[in-house]
């Protein structure tokens, strides 16, 4: 772990060296800065017009101040029921907590979960819609489950002549791309396609990619529609002004997302119950550490969550996803390794879902077998090199590189 917080400093020294080179690189952008899909209701009202609508959505599907639903429903649009991913339609289920089907009070429009058994709408829950409106925001980690819905979306409708349009948001991951690309041995809801753990693109680009790739089963195409954002660009930071899941709640959180979610594979701690979560490492037996934290069950937010009341040592990695993890991302092997080494049972490291988040088995045989991070990490470029030529074909906005 030493070696990692030397590396980290070592990143920003040079970092911090270069900002007024490469500052525009760095930029930050805000709602206020750009027009979101949604908000370009002049674009997709008139396709919308006369047709009977479902809405895949959740409490980011945002009209400036106003839902998605109310917009629509106010501008005429016949929307005649909800779809909802994980955390539900108002955001406020945990991860892998059951979602319902039920009624919005204020509309008394039916939402139909797609999480749980029904992942996928069925033939009787497509019946009579003409067109699916995607609009959730994402992170852009491929085990954000977010996109594994809009898979599911687009396959029904492909499966059911309905037709898809996505309105399109930036992703804050959006500036890089890497982790392994996974094998579809692992395909699971957290890992559906053969793109790596930070895959740097939008949703409407995703979706773009998954019809184009031909990824839906049998290798079926929807008909798909992008709204694109106006003024985003992928080197942009983008600010989220919602936070997308209870326990991404900080933009430092989801930074850190992409490298901290594969410890969910593992015993340790990432905050789940603290007000913390997805920026601090620890464990009752971690032997080191700049923190010490209790996890807590926080109904809505946490129930049970790893070490659940055990005071856990370990680091706050605030600073670090503030300054490094913003500045020049990447998949942090080293933090990871050295908890491994570290950790006193390392029997009893790794778990089965560290694979599955993973998208391989590669990555926890070569922590086991001592690779360093630059081994690891250099492991992954041919695979990565293929999936950015993939990418460049689908892309919207000006790239990062």
């Amino acid at each position: 772990m030493k070696k990692y917080f030397l590396l980290c400093l070592v990143c920003l020294g040079v970092l911090l060296c270069k900002s007024q080179e490469y500052s525009f690189v760095f930029q930050d952008i805000y709602p206020k800065d750009i027009e979101v899909g949604a908000e370009r209701t002049y674009a997709y009202l008139p396709i919308l017009q006369g047709k009977k609508i479902a809405l895949c959505v959740n409490h980011t599907s945002m009209v400036g101040t106003t839902h998605l639903l109310d917009t629509l429903l106010s501008s005429g649009i016949a929307v005649v029921k909800l779809f909802t991913p994980e955390h539900g339609f108002r955001g406020h289920s945990e991860a892998g907590e059951k979602v319902n089907n039920s009624i919005d009070e204020r509309t008394k429009t039916p939402i139909i979960s797609l999480y749980g058994n029904n992942k996928k709408p069925t033939a009787e829950q497509m019946k009579g819609i003409d067109i699916v409106v995607f609009d959730i925001q994402d992170v852009g980690a491929r085990f954000y489950t977010y996109i594994s819905t809009l898979h599911y979306v687009m396959e029904s409708a492909a499966e059911n002549g309905v037709k898809v349009l996505v309105l399109d948001r930036p992703n804050p991951n959006g500036f890089w791309v890497d982790g392994p690309v996974l094998d579809t041995a692992y395909r699971s809801f957290v890992g559906m396609h053969p793109v790596p753990i930070a895959h740097g693109m939008t949703v409407g680009e995703y979706a773009k990619m998954i019809n184009g790739e031909g990824w839906l089963a049998g290798g079926k195409r929807c008909e798909l529609a992008v709204v694109a954002v106006f003024g985003y660009a992928h080197l942009f930071r983008y600010q989220l002004p919602i936070h997308p899941s209870p326990n991404l709640s900080s933009m430092e959180a989801i930074y850190l997302y992409p490298s901290l979610c594969l410890f969910e594979g593992t015993p340790m701690s990432i905050g789940r119950g603290t007000n913390i979560p997805f920026r601090v490492l620890g464990h009752p037996d971690f032997p080191e550490g700049n923190i010490t934290f209790t996890p807590k069950n926080m109904p809505g937010i946490a129930t049970n969550p790893p070490c659940v009341g055990k005071k856990c040592k370990g680091y706050d990695l605030s600073n670090m996803a503030s300054v490094i993890m913003k500045s020049n991302n990447f998949i942090n092997v080293d933090i990871i390794a050295e908890s491994y080494k570290l950790f006193p049972q390392k029997d009893k490291f790794f778990t089965p879902f560290f694979d599955k988040l993973a998208g391989t088995k590669t990555l926890r045989e070569q922590i086991i077998a001592g690779k360093t991070a630059e081994e690891i990490q250099q492991s992954w470029q041919n695979d990565l090199e293929a999936f950015k030529q993939i990418r460049k074909k689908y892309l919207l906005y000006p790239d990062f590189e």
